[in-house]
């Protein structure tokens, strides 16, 4: 049996012990004294009991216990559930009451692990429920959701049954070599190879979306001193994370916060200006904003729209520094944003845009930092560089590491079954490689797994979960 703490652990109104295994309601029952004399173990599964955990003659605290027979339950085993006051103590005594008794306590993620070996979750889903637990937008719950109601499994699953099927036909084949009969069809099999093939490209390419909107897009902002980078930083925020001076060089090192743009995480990052300097601090700063543009998705450049035609910020060394980050990072997408277009006169403003959207490499947007005049076009312009169309049309979208790696060794193979039936190889040979494209599906699912997969897997879980 084991037990763990199923809520954040500290203060709180409630709190929630888990316990899991073989006849653990008759293990919890003499522990507990309901209101009303009821006996645990004569009551109905998912059902709720008030009363008293004791220890001897010694009430711990009263409790709301809920029980759940395996194999209607979380784990597929006998589970119990205690909602007790949510103090410190309480939870360590009660903990504390049931190790000594026989529990011991849970590995992370051990309940999920039980869930799978009884055949509750599939691997894929099982991986899901730590995702969903992490997720912090609505996109990245939405990916989550989807993959752990089966979404994904059972696209997995259906391929690897046709295949399987197949592979079969081709295993029986060579059992009657010397009769040399083929049992089967070869047309069919190119077809679904093809099939097979289209759905995992789709699958692999989905990735790109799926390991942002999971992990969040970084965006660099990057510029010159002085011309409103920390100002834009908490008007994106919505609140004053960076502080902001006239005085130029103000940031130091790089400010980094989160928020959530139509669903998807993007991390913005306020960047030290980038000048010649003999301060050693702003120095290293300025090396650090070189590092997080590398490290960045999407980068912000910014200027000042106010002194943009002034001999140090003039259009022509905007234009020389926007080459340089796209001679750097030609892939990288770039957004050209004129900050303090407030102080700009209409004319002002028509001649910067026709110039400014005129640069090669970037799109542009004005903007007014301070007023808020444009910040929300930002937003949208951002969320244009994630392709969140699958995500609209609730397709199955990759966004776990070792699935992306499970489903590019499967195509691998796939496609060297198709090489094989184009150059009409043997059948023994065949069947080599659609065993190895059938155990990449299976370490997908968990129908093929081993004790380190699943060791790395859920230590990455949550304790109590």
């Amino acid at each position: 049996m084991i037990i763990a703490l199923a809520t954040p652990s500290g203060a709180g109104a409630i709190a929630v012990i888990r316990i899991s295994g073989t006849n653990v309601i008759h293990f919890v029952n003499p522990f507990f004294k309901s209101i009303r004399p009821k006996d645990l173990t004569q009551q109905k599964s998912h059902t709720i009991h008030l009363g008293h955990i004791v220890d001897g003659n010694r009430t711990l605290d009263e409790t709301l216990v809920s029980i759940f027979k395996g194999p209607n339950s979380y784990t597929g085993e006998d589970v119990v559930e205690i909602s007790c006051h949510g103090s410190p103590y309480i939870q360590q005594q009660l903990i504390q009451l049931f190790l000594r008794n026989g529990c011991r306590m849970a590995d992370a993620g051990e309940f999920t692990l039980r869930a799978f070996l009884n055949g509750k979750l599939d691997l894929s889903q099982a991986e899901a429920v730590a995702d969903l637990i992490a997720s912090e937008n609505e996109a990245s719950h939405q990916i989550a959701m989807q993959q752990m109601r089966g979404g994904f499994s059972n696209e997995i699953k259906k391929l690897r049954d046709e295949l399987l099927n197949f592979a079969s036909l081709i295993e029986l084949e060579l059992d009657f070599a010397e009769e040399d009969v083929e049992f089967a069809d070869r047309a069919q099999f190119k077809d679904l190879l093809f099939r097979i093939r289209k759905v995992l490209k789709g699958l692999i390419d989905s990735f790109a979306v799926g390991n942002v909107i999971k992990n969040g897009i970084p965006v660099a902002i990057v510029g010159e001193p002085n011309v409103g980078k920390s100002t834009l930083l908490n008007a994106l925020l919505n609140e004053e994370r960076a502080i902001v001076s006239e005085i130029a060089g103000t940031t130091r090192d790089t400010i980094e916060d989160e928020i959530s743009i139509g669903g998807i995480g993007f991390r913005f990052i306020d960047t030290a200006g980038i000048r010649d300097t003999q301060d050693v601090v702003e120095s290293i700063g300025i090396k650090r904003t070189f590092e997080k543009m590398k490290q960045a998705q999407v980068v912000v450049y910014l200027l000042d729209a106010s002194s943009a035609g002034s001999k140090q910020s003039s259009f022509e060394g905007v234009i020389t520094e926007i080459g340089k980050i796209r001679n750097k990072y030609p892939q990288k997408p770039l957004i050209l944003v004129g900050n303090k277009v407030d102080r700009l006169s209409e004319m002002q403003r028509n001649i910067q845009d026709v110039t400014l959207n005129a640069i090669e490499g970037a799109t542009f947007q004005a903007l007014s930092a301070k007023t808020g005049e444009g910040v929300e076009a930002l937003k949208t312009q951002l969320l244009e560089f994630v392709n969140t169309g699958a995500l609209r049309n609730n397709e199955t979208i990759v966004s776990n590491t070792r699935h992306y790696n499970a489903l590019l060794k499967a195509l691998e193979e796939v496609e060297k079954v198709q090489l094989g039936m184009d150059d009409e190889i043997s059948g023994d040979l065949l069947a080599i490689d659609i065993r190895q494209a059938l155990y990449h599906f299976g370490e997908i699912t968990g129908e093929i797994t081993s004790d380190d997969l699943l060791g790395n897997i859920f230590a990455n879980f949550c304790i109590g979960k």
